[in-house]
């Protein structure tokens, strides 16, 4: 088997990468494989707090980069590795009146070698081990305005915040964290995706490209 091509992909919370990497996902098919740090947080009650008691998710400290990268190399190396899934529908929330409100029983994923592998995640630039791994590196990038509406809606609907909630840890939690981990490694990256509104053209391109990666 070819090497597999690895590409990573990251950008702020609300930058749609998500999104970006489902519509890779619908086109690529079983032809790439996807891993996402969402899959490798840490126990909730190991998670740091801050000053006023409430958790941060948004810390590299907050995610098991290190098992991340070792079982990325193993997938590189030809293995098929499981992981159980990740859900933030009941973990990230505190408030007790939300318990029981959209959760969703987790799966196990399967990671399995195949001519590309996808690696998202709002850290994945940041940690040295993951970055080295990367053939290409995508950065899905939108203005302040676009992010924070996307990230109300997504917390509102999906993991039941309070908007005050939403916004506080919009405020105190994500904003540095991008500042400080996620926006400084966006000038190094390979292709900046613009998603104010659309990443359709973007995408395009980076469908192309990973076309020529995949076996004639």
């Amino acid at each position: 088997m070819a090497a597999t091509y690895v590409v990573g992909i990251s950008g702020g919370s609300g930058s749609g990468k998500t999104s970006f990497v489902r519509a890779l996902r619908e086109k690529l098919g079983d032809q790439a494989t996807f891993i996402s740090q969402d899959d490798y947080y840490f126990p909730m009650e190991t998670q740091a707090v801050d000053d006023k008691g409430v958790h941060n998710f948004d810390l590299p400290t907050s995610i098991d980069s290190a098992t991340m990268a070792k079982e990325i190399r193993q997938v590189l190396a030809g293995e098929t590795v499981q992981r159980q899934e990740y859900t933030f529908e009941t973990v990230y929330r505190d408030d007790q009146e939300a318990e029981g409100k959209n959760e969703h029983v987790s799966s196990v994923l399967v990671f399995k070698p195949n001519p590309i592998l996808i690696v998202e995640g709002l850290f994945c630039f940041h940690e040295s081990e993951l970055r080295a791994l990367m053939d290409l590196t995508v950065f899905v990038d939108a203005s302040d305005v676009a992010k924070l509406s996307r990230r109300i809606k997504r917390d509102r609907i999906e993991r039941a915040l309070p908007l005050e909630d939403v916004l506080y840890r919009y405020e105190k939690h994500v904003l540095p964290s991008y500042e400080t981990f996620i926006k400084p490694h966006k000038s190094s990256c390979d292709i900046v995706v613009n998603n104010n509104d659309s990443f359709d053209a973007g995408l395009n391109v980076l469908l192309s490209f990973l076309q020529e990666k995949l076996p004639k």
